[in-house]
């Protein structure tokens, strides 16, 4: 089932003449969804099981919600600027006195926030209940309100069907919750404690994505790192399998915490020199400063994450290093701040993901005397310069070079596509008929966050 705007569908039968009554009837039968969502990796997992369980059930997807019998938003609450974006989006769809249900994990993170702006919410429905949606649909269009759907038992996803929204790009989500206790962090609410799925059940979805055409498989997580401790293997024992399986296509390992990456690097580094990962490692570091680290509950020190980026940096050539940074957590000093900038001149990150610290419920650090917003964002700009002028640096020593990308999005129609080359850089390149395949291309023109690329040929 696509998209389908069409008002006439709307139309009451009992306006209508008897002789066409019946067709009229049977449209209105039709249950029409309008549905956003917001997030990370795993979210958007839960966003391709939720549109699949809801489809099944007989439900059509609109792209207004204007037409929509039921509007669904799926959330993220990790950050206070994207839970006030929802916050705000809730609001002006709350408007169209429709029924809402809201998904994913700001309900579990902050439920009072949801129902001072939705009192009239249909249901609110966690992570651990997705596979419920569309009883819960059903509920609400039927006028049911204030339905809460939670659940502290983590449920296996792998197997449940989905409604994949790029058919070259395959997400596979392959834990739930993860096993730290970082003070700042509230999607441990929503989350949980890790919960890894089977790996068997893991391989059989990738075979099935790579039988439907799929060529990049992102294996994702709150910490893939952290994956099978609590099955007795690791993550680099999945890796070695999903690498058995005799097809073309590449691996994108999703953020793991320096903790845990450092116990399995010497492995990683093995399996990045294989063709088939993308030489592509996402370790959060946080703050370049011990301090703030031990107060951050991480668990790891700076020299040993400077070890870490190292051994990746010797091993595994051209690899893209990222990571990301909390800037003005409570106890930060100009010190600490300082060491921060220090670190990143050090390592060169290639990608920095900076977040202004900003307190979530129930967390250790929103109890902590907060720093003065006007610091925090004098911090942020500096450090967000610095990161930009690295990331330049790095991306321009590509230009002149080639590389194989797989082409995996279209931006504009058969004419601009969207590619990865081998460190996961994404390119930008000319041509027609482009998607799905693999090229050779090369290196022309480098910004921060993207390259620009000449299409040579089909490979």
């Amino acid at each position: 089932m696509g998209f389908n705007n069409d008002k006439a569908l709307r139309i009451n039968s009992s306006n209508n003449s008897q002789g066409s009554s019946s067709l009229f009837i049977n449209l209105s039968h039709r249950k029409l969804f309008y549905m956003e969502h917001y997030g990370c990796e795993s979210n958007k997992y839960d966003f391709e099981i939720m549109l699949a369980n809801l489809e099944s059930a007989g439900y059509e997807r609109v792209k207004n919600p204007d037409y929509a019998d039921l509007i669904i938003i799926n959330t993220c609450g990790v950050k206070k600027p994207t839970e006030d974006k929802i916050l705000r989006r809730l609001w002006e769809l709350n408007k169209l006195n429709k029924p809402i249900i809201i998904t994913g994990c700001l309900p579990r993170i902050n439920l009072p926030a949801i129902k001072s702006i939705v009192p009239n919410y249909s249901a609110v429905m966690d992570p651990f209940t997705i596979h419920k949606i569309a009883s819960i649909a059903k509920r609400a269009i039927e006028g049911e309100k204030g339905i809460i759907c939670f659940s502290n038992k983590p449920i296996i996803k792998t197997k449940m069907p989905k409604k994949q929204t790029n058919k070259y790009i395959k997400t596979i989500q392959i834990a739930e919750g993860c096993m730290g206790a970082c003070s700042y962090c509230c999607t441990k609410f929503a989350r949980g404690r890790l919960f890894s799925y089977p790996k068997e059940l893991i391989i059989e979805e990738i075979k099935n994505a790579l039988e439907k055409g799929s060529i990049e498989i992102r294996l994702t997580a709150q910490d893939t790192g952290a994956y099978g401790i609590d099955l007795g293997y690791r993550l680099v024992d999945l890796i070695n399998e999903i690498l058995s399986i005799n097809k073309e296509f590449r691996i994108r390992i999703g953020m793991m915490n320096p903790t845990h990456a450092l116990s399995i690097a010497s492995k990683l580094i093995e399996l990045l020199k294989d063709p088939r990962v993308y030489k592509f490692i996402h370790v959060p570091v946080q703050s370049g400063s011990d301090k703030v680290l031990k107060e951050m509950k991480r668990n790891y020190t700076i020299k040993e994450f400077k070890d870490l980026v190292k051994s990746f940096r010797e091993n595994v050539s051209n690899i893209t290093i990222a990571t990301d940074i909390i800037v003005g957590f409570p106890t930060e000093s100009d010190k600490d701040f300082e060491e921060t900038l220090k670190l990143l001149n050090e390592i060169k990150p290639d990608i920095v993901n900076i977040s202004k610290f900003m307190p979530r419920p129930n967390t250790e650090a929103a109890s902590m005397e907060q720093l003065d917003p006007k610091i925090v964002k004098h911090r942020s700009k500096i450090l967000s310069l610095l990161a930009t002028q690295i990331s330049l640096e790095n991306n321009k020593r590509l230009i002149g070079l080639e590389f194989n990308a797989y082409v995996t999005e279209e931006k504009i129609d058969n004419e601009v596509f969207l590619g990865r080359i081998e460190n996961y850089k994404p390119v930008i390149l000319k041509g027609k008929d482009l998607l799905g395949k693999k090229v050779k291309v090369k290196i022309t023109q480098a910004f921060p966050r993207y390259l620009i690329g000449e299409f040579i040929k089909v490979v």
